[in-house]
């Protein structure tokens, strides 16, 4: 009897490999193979010069000590950084704000789902079309600026896309704008999912919200907070679309919102591929390095 039961649950396991088929299938296709090809096009010299191809000819790290040279790499990554944690800080603190609002019963807060829906909206919005907006509202004779001067606070136009920190601040705007919502859903799903009778016990020994928020729902929150941090920062470094449009590809001013995969498209639009494949391994590198960084931090920080 023993050995039909073994029997039937060996013949019941063999279907969930059966449903990873397809998974697997597409993993290859579309992750393996493409990384490994872009590991391979990276130790070989293979551009177009005109209308003449160069190689493909295999250089070594030849590709990598080009990146390399004149520090340029280094300026992209830091504008990649410093956008995305502009970005980034203040939509992990309204996320956990609002997260804790909707998530607490006793608020008894009326029309929750129409502001979470209204708070999701803009992540289903395209981002060419925010940086459209955006570039048509802080353009130097855009509606912003005609407030702002009549309004008496400026004098005249302030030109928001000519100077480093305002473009910079209008990338991360919008990169708050489209993802809070986002991470709002996140952190409340995980909240809800906290015990209520931990936050009863709490309540009975006198611990005020503020205290109960640091000591219960931080701590057991910390699974998505790390989960959060980790997706966010893999977004941050494959920041493209927003500071592509609204520079038209030039990062400017002076190439301060020049980010890593602006710059990585400048060589596959040059059809540089070995450039291209050693910048995507780069960054493939310091996405792992950074993203290990935080996990080994928010464990460190767990006492473990």
């Amino acid at each position: 009897m023993a050995k039909n039961n073994n029997h039937k649950a060996v013949s019941y396991n063999k279907w969930g490999y059966i449903f990873l088929i397809p998974f697997v299938v597409v993993y290859l296709i579309f992750q393996l193979v493409p990384l490994i090809s872009t590991i391979y096009n990276s130790f070989f010299e293979n551009y177009r010069s005109g209308l003449t191809q160069i190689g493909p000819n295999f250089v070594g790290f030849a590709n990598y000590v080009k990146l390399f040279e004149g520090g340029e790499i280094w300026i992209y990554l830091k504008n990649t950084m410093i956008m995305w944690v502009m970005g980034f800080v203040p939509q992990i603190l309204v996320s956990l704000l609002l997260g804790a609002w909707f998530s607490n019963p006793s608020l008894r807060l009326k029309g929750q789902r129409f502001f979470k829906t209204v708070i999701y909206l803009p992540n289903l919005i395209m981002a060419s079309a925010f940086a459209m907006l955006f570039f048509t509202l802080f353009a130097d004779g855009g509606p912003i600026n005609a407030m702002l001067v009549h309004a008496g606070i400026l004098k005249e136009a302030y030109s928001f896309f000519s100077h480093a920190w305002s473009a910079r601040t209008l990338v991360a705007i919008l990169n708050f704008l489209m993802w809070f919502g986002n991470t709002t859903i996140l952190l409340m799903a995980g909240m809800m999912g906290i015990d209520p009778s931990l936050y009863e016990a709490a309540e009975v020994d006198g611990a005020t919200s503020s205290q109960i928020f640091r000591k219960i729902t931080l701590p057991l929150l910390r699974p998505i907070l790390i989960y959060v941090m980790i997706t966010s920062l893999i977004g941050g470094m494959q920041m493209f679309d927003v500071p592509q449009i609204l520079t038209n590809g030039t990062g400017d001013p002076m190439r301060s919102t020049m980010t890593l995969i602006m710059f990585l498209n400048k060589h596959l639009f040059s059809k540089n591929y070995g450039m291209g494949g050693a910048l995507s391994v780069f960054l493939f590198i310091i996405t792992g390095i950074l993203s290990m960084i935080v996990f080994r931090f928010n464990k460190a920080t767990d006492g473990r």
